[in-house]
C-alpha cells in the first residue's frame, strides 16, 4: 500500500501514526499505543530555571521559518538517541503536508558571534481541528527544544486547541505535565477535539507568554 499524506491524515483521525524502524529503513510501519501520551494544555507545567530562561529572551522563536531544517534536526543522530524513526518518506510525506498548511514546525534560533542565526532545536508536528499531534523534537543548545515546547503550548492554548498529543511519554516529557491515558479515554478526547477548529498562529509575544503559561499557579514548580 502507497502511503499518501491524504492516508496519513485518516490513519491519524482514528488514533493511529506512522513510524520507521531507523532512518536508514525504507519500510514504514503504523502504531496506536494502548496507552497514549498527551500533555493536558490547562495543567502544561514550566519549571523555574525554564522560566528564567524565557524571560531572558535567550531563542528567537519563529513558527514555519525552517520546517525541513527542523526536520533535519529531528532526524539526525544526537547524544543518547543513535538512530530515528524518521525516514526519508516519513519527511516527505510531512513536507507535503507542511505545504499543505496541516503539519506545521516552531524554531528557536541563537546568533553566532558575527550575528549569523543558526538553528539551535525545535520541534515539528501536524494540525488537524483543535488536536496537535507532536512528532518529534530536537536540541542543539541547552533548554532550546524546552523553549520551542513551551512557545508551542502558548500558540495552542491561544488558538483553541483542546488536545495536545506527544503519542509516548519519556521523562523529559512528564517534566511538562505529559501522562498517559487510555486508548479508548484518547479517542474520545481526539473525536471531541477533530470537531472543533484550532488557529496555529504565530509565537506570542512574551506578555502573552506570561498570561497563557507563566502565570498560572499549576506552573509554578521547580
Amino acid at each position: 500500500m502507497t502511503i499518501t499524506p491524504e492516508l496519513v491524515l485518516k490513519a491519524y483521525a482514528y488514533g493511529v501514526f506512522p513510524m520507521a524502524k531507523s532512518r536508514e529503513d525504507t519500510e514504514v510501519f503504523w502504531v496506536q499505543p494502548k496507552l497514549r501520551g498527551v500533555i493536558p494544555l490547562d495543567q502544561f507545567h514550566v519549571s523555574r530555571s525554564l522560566r528564567k530562561t524565557l524571560r531572558r529572551g535567550v531563542f528567537r522563536v519563529t513558527a514555519n521559518a525552517d520546517f525541513a531544517g527542523v526536520l533535519e534536526g529531528c532526524a539526525e543522530s544526537a547524544e543518547g538517541r543513535i538512530d530515528t524513526w524518521i525516514n526519508n518518506h516519513i519527511m516527505d510525506l510531512f513536507i507535503q503536508l507542511h505545504e499543505a498548511g496541516l503539519a506545521h514546525s516552531i524554531e528557536t534560533w541563537l546568533d553566532d558571534e558575527d550575528g549569523t542565526p543558526h538553528l539551535a532545536g525545535g520541534l515539528y508536528g501536524l494540525a488537524m481541528g483543535a488536536a496537535f499531534f507532536g512528532e518529534s523534537m530536537f536540541s542543539r543548545a541547552t533548554d532550546a527544544s524546552k523553549v520551542a515546547l513551551t512557545h508551542l503550548a502558548a500558540i495552542l492554548k491561544k488558538g483553541g486547541f483542546t488536545l495536545l498529543d506527544t503519542q509516548f511519554i519519556t521523562d523529559h516529557l512528564k517534566t511538562f505535565g505529559a501522562i498517559e491515558i487510555p486508548q479508548k479515554d484518547y479517542l474520545i478526547q481526539l473525536s471531541a477535539a477533530l470537531a472543533r477548529r484550532g488557529d496555529f498562529g504565530a509565537p506570542v509575544s512574551q506578555p502573552e507568554l506570561e498570561a497563557l503559561l507563566l502565570s498560572q499557579r499549576s506552573t509554578q514548580i521547580s
